[in-house]
């Protein structure tokens, strides 16, 4: 779905400007995104892997939830919205606790160029996976990870082409992050 999305500088400033999603990746346009990575007590975290008909990385695992922030809309406000769009989990803006802001920059085409900022959250995901319900058109399936199994994942070539390819510094933060909270 293309939606209205601020535009940012290199630095990740707002620049005053706005412009469609589809726009911002076809001239790789900084925008911002926000990520959520969900996790449980038992130290497991929830992952999506990306529907089938997406742009970028059909079918590979991913950040429990992740989507754009709409131009003018609160960042929390946004983090809440896409959790309840993609896999139709209600929670507050008091469960996030932001971890960070990471630039990333992924040329997959000629036309789509992800230049993004992501403000990612961590939150304790507190219900049965089986009560999460799904965004068809955005989530192929969910499922819990350890905390160890991730780890190996990461480092393993042979298993981490099952990933979006976000570098290993964020993916080293997310689990950092996740172990000092548990």
């Amino acid at each position: 779905m293309d939606e209205l999305v601020d535009l940012l500088n290199s630095a990740g400033d707002k620049i005053g400007k706005t412009a469609m999603k589809s726009e911002a990746h076809l001239h790789g346009l900084f925008h911002p995104t926000i990520h959520v990575w969900l996790y449980t007590q038992d130290g497991q975290i929830l992952i999506q892997q990306r529907a089938k008909n997406k742009d970028t990385f059909p079918l590979l695992w991913d950040v429990s939830v992740a989507g754009h922030i709409g131009a003018g809309e609160d960042i929390l406000v946004s983090a809440v919205r896409e959790v309840k769009e993609e896999i139709g989990l209600t929670i507050q803006k008091e469960d996030l606790k932001k971890i960070g802001v990471f630039k990333s920059v992924q040329k997959h085409n000629k036309f789509l160029k992800d230049c993004e900022f992501h403000h990612t959250f961590l939150c304790e995901l507190k219900v049965d996976l089986t009560q999460l319900k799904k965004q068809e058109n955005e989530v192929e399936n969910l499922a819990l990870i350890s905390i160890q199994s991730f780890s190996e994942v990461l480092e393993n070539p042979s298993e981490r082409i099952k990933y979006v390819p976000h570098k290993t510094e964020y993916y080293r933060k997310i689990i950092s992050e996740i172990r000092y909270v548990l």
